[in-house]
């Protein structure tokens, strides 16, 4: 490879790498949203233009250029591959804003920058042909899986939040309906006093059924986004209470028991699977090291009395 080659390499990579670090870094909020509340919070009456100018340089100018590179690779990608993409941003809870177009704008660029450096490495050690190529492929797979494997590790832990909290969530939202609020009023008093995803969902209920969305549909919609059992039947109860006109105070409390059941029994199902998966660090970790501490003095003292046996002798 000529040096030429090895600029533009790293020329690439370097940009790959600013464009991927651009999309984990943006703004959880909506920039719509906080561009309107900076307009408003303003004194002065100035222009959209001057708005504009006052952002930063990446969103002026990065994000619409990896806008229009997201738009050119989703011309090409399967629509079935586009529908799981947006299942699992769901499930993620959206992390960055990021759309379908943009996470795979971030996996072809994450995928060749692996390749390339793999590429270049290779290459750089004299590395023969076929097993430069053989590397280089390893590296673009594991580029490829990299963003697949962050976005499933923050979809499952945002699942377990979900579950962890929708106890608590529905005892409050229990004292609120005996208290003598409405179902809409205990969601909202949830969304409140907590800044967590559950909490955050029944925000969005919420803001759903205030748009125009009946609340049957934005109860089912909350159960496909979040795709956790337990919140699946909850959901599911308050929606069969609300067809034949059963009390709502008393599914919430019927719930919140069976809820608190099952998370009792979850701790004591992981309480009775520590041994098991503390055994293979022991054995592998742990053992060596005591027998290492433990044995080794004695080793030794052992291989200098066999060495002055054989002087003596």
């Amino acid at each position: 490879m000529t040096p030429l080659m090895y600029v533009v390499l790293i020329v690439v990579a370097l940009i790959i790498i600013g464009i991927s670090v651009l999309l984990l870094q943006r703004a959880e909020e909506d920039p719509l949203v906080t561009r309107i509340d900076e307009f408003a919070a303003r004194e002065e009456l100035v222009s959209i233009e001057e708005i504009e100018l006052s952002m930063p340089i990446t969103d002026r100018i990065f994000v619409p250029i990896l806008r229009q590179v997201s738009e050119f690779l989703i011309r090409f990608t399967p629509q079935q591959t586009l529908e799981h993409t947006t299942k699992m941003l769901e499930l993620a809870g959206n992390p960055r804003n990021m759309r379908a177009a943009e996470f795979i704008a971030l996996r072809v660029g994450s995928t060749i920058f692996f390749g390339f450096f793999t590429f270049f490495f290779m290459s750089r050690f004299g590395t023969a042909t076929n097993r430069t190529l053989l590397y280089t492929l390893v590296g673009c797979v594991i580029g490829w899986a990299l963003p697949a494997m962050w976005l499933r590790s923050k979809a499952d832990r945002r699942k377990d939040a979900v579950i962890k909290k929708l106890p608590d969530a529905l005892d409050l939202m229990t004292i609120c309906v005996d208290a003598g609020l409405v179902f809409n009023a205990a969601m909202q008093k949830v969304d409140e006093k907590w800044d967590d995803p559950l909490a955050n969902e029944f925000g969005r209920v919420i803001h759903e059924m205030q748009l125009g969305k009946s609340r049957r549909q934005a109860l089912r919609d909350m159960a496909d986004r979040n795709d956790v059992p337990d919140l699946t039947s909850f959901i599911a109860a308050v929606i069969q209470a609300d067809q034949l006109g059963v009390g709502i105070g008393k599914v919430l409390r019927i719930q919140s028991e069976q809820m608190r059941v099952r998370r009792r029994q979850r701790a004591e199902e992981k309480a009775q699977q520590a041994p098991v998966k503390m055994m293979f660090p022991m054995v592998f970790l742990i053992f060596p090291s005591i027998f290492i501490v433990l044995l080794g003095p004695a080793f030794f003292q052992v291989i200098r009395n066999d060495s002055l046996r054989g002087v003596t002798g």
